[in-house]
C-alpha cells in the first residue's frame, strides 16, 4: 500500500514541478556511467561483432542491476536511521523517475518557437527532444517531430516509469530509466553501435512491450474523454501499430496519429543519412503547430488514467494479494 501512496505523491510532485534543471538527476549520472562503461568495455573486448556484441552485453547487464543495487542498498540505510526517509527517498526518486511535466515544456517550447519564432528557433528547440536530424525540417516536419516525441515518450518516460514504480519502487523504476537511457545512447542501429548497442536496444524492446501497449489504449481512452477521435485512435492503432522498426514506437504514434487525424512517422534523417519509413495514420488534414498542443492534452489525459487505472489494479493485487 505503501508504494500506491508513493507512486501517486511521486506523481503529484511530477506534475508541479517537473525536472529543476539545478537539481541532479539519475538520467545524467546514467548517462555518464554509460558514457564511461563504453570506453572501459570496448578497450577490453575484442573490436569484431562478436567482441563488440559481448561488450555490449556486459554493459547492459552491468547498468541495470547496478541501479537496482545501489537504490536498495541506499533506500535500507536511510530505513536504518528512519522509515518515513526511506518513504521520502522512494517518493523523490519516483518523481525522476517521471517526465511528463518536462516533456509537456520541451514540447511548448517547440510550439512557441513556431508560432512566435522563426524555422530555425523551432529546428533548435525540437532538437532537444529528438534523436534525428532537424536542419531539413519545414514547418510541418518540426510539428510532427514533437507529436511523435510527445506519443512515444508518453510511454518512455511517463507510463513505463509510473508501471515499474507501482510494481516494485523507486529501484524498479530507476533500474528501467537506465534500460531506457541506455537504449537512447547506444541502441542505433548504425556503424558504431550495431554491435555493441544490441543487447541495450533489445533489453529496451523488452522492458517496453506491455507499457507500450497499455500506452496506447490509454490515448485511445483519453481521446474517447477529451474530445478527440478516439474511433480513429483505434482504427490507426490496430492498422499502423506496427509500422516502426521498433515493435514498440509505433504502438503509441498510431494512436496519437489516429486521435488527431493526422499523418507521423515517414523518411527521416539520422547522422546525415536518409531513413524510408512508413507513414503513420491518414492525412485528413495538414499538421498544425496547434497539434502540438492537443498532443500535451492526450499526455495529461493518458498520464492521470494510467494512474488511476495502474493503482487501482495495484490495490486489488495489494487487496486481495497482501503484496
Amino acid at each position: 500500500m505503501m508504494w500506491l501512496l508513493g507512486a501517486a505523491l511521486s506523481f503529484v510532485l511530477d506534475l508541479l514541478l517537473g525536472d529543476p534543471e539545478k537539481l541532479l538527476h539519475p538520467v545524467v549520472i546514467m548517462g555518464k556511467a554509460i558514457s564511461r562503461l563504453e570506453k572501459i568495455l570496448r578497450a577490453g573486448f575484442p573490436k569484431t561483432p562478436r567482441g563488440e556484441r559481448a561488450a555490449g552485453f556486459v554493459l547492459a547487464l552491468l547498468l541495470p542491476v547496478g541501479t537496482l543495487a545501489v537504490t536498495i542498498l541506499a533506500l535500507w540505510a536511510v530505513g536504518l536511521i528512519h522509515p518515513v526517509l526511506r518513504f521520502a527517498l522512494g517518493v523523490f526518486w519516483g518523481w525522476q523517475a517521471l517526465a511528463l511535466k518536462g516533456l509537456n515544456m520541451e514540447s511548448k517550447r517547440v510550439y512557441t518557437a513556431l508560432t512566435t519564432g522563426t524555422i530555425e528557433d523551432a529546428r533548435k528547440a525540437v532538437s532537444r527532444i529528438v534523436g534525428r536530424d532537424t536542419q531539413r525540417l519545414d514547418e510541418a516536419g518540426v510539428t510532427r517531430a514533437a507529436v511523435e516525441t510527445v506519443a512515444e515518450n508518453f510511454s518512455d518516460g511517463v507510463l513505463a516509469p509510473l508501471f515499474y514504480l507501482l510494481l516494485g519502487g523507486a529501484p524498479l523504476a530507476l533500474c528501467y530509466k537506465a534500460i531506457n537511457t541506455m537504449d537512447s545512447m547506444i541502441g542505433y542501429k548504425n556503424e558504431r553501435y550495431l554491435s555493441f548497442g544490441r543487447c541495450a536496444a533489445k533489453l529496451d524492446d523488452a522492458a517496453n512491450w506491455l507499457p507500450a501497449r497499455l500506452s496506447a489504449l490509454l490515448l485511445v481512452l483519453a481521446s474517447a474523454l477529451l474530445g478527440e477521435d478516439a474511433q480513429g485512435a483505434w482504427r490507426i492503432w490496430r492498422r499502423d501499430r506496427r509500422n516502426h522498426a521498433s515493435p514498440n514506437s509505433a504502438q503509441t504514434e498510431a494512436a496519437m496519429a489516429g486521435a488527431l487525424g493526422i499523418q507521423l512517422a515517414g523518411p527521416a534523417w539520422y547522422f546525415g543519412e536518409k531513413y524510408e519509413k512508413p507513414t503513420i495514420g491518414d492525412a485528413k488534414r495538414p499538421v498544425e503547430p496547434n497539434d502540438i498542443l492537443r498532443a500535451d492534452r492526450l499526455l495529461y489525459g493518458g498520464g492521470v488514467l494510467g494512474l488511476v487505472l495502474l493503482g487501482l489494479v495495484r490495490w486489488a493485487v495489494w487487496f486481495w494479494g497482501g503484496i
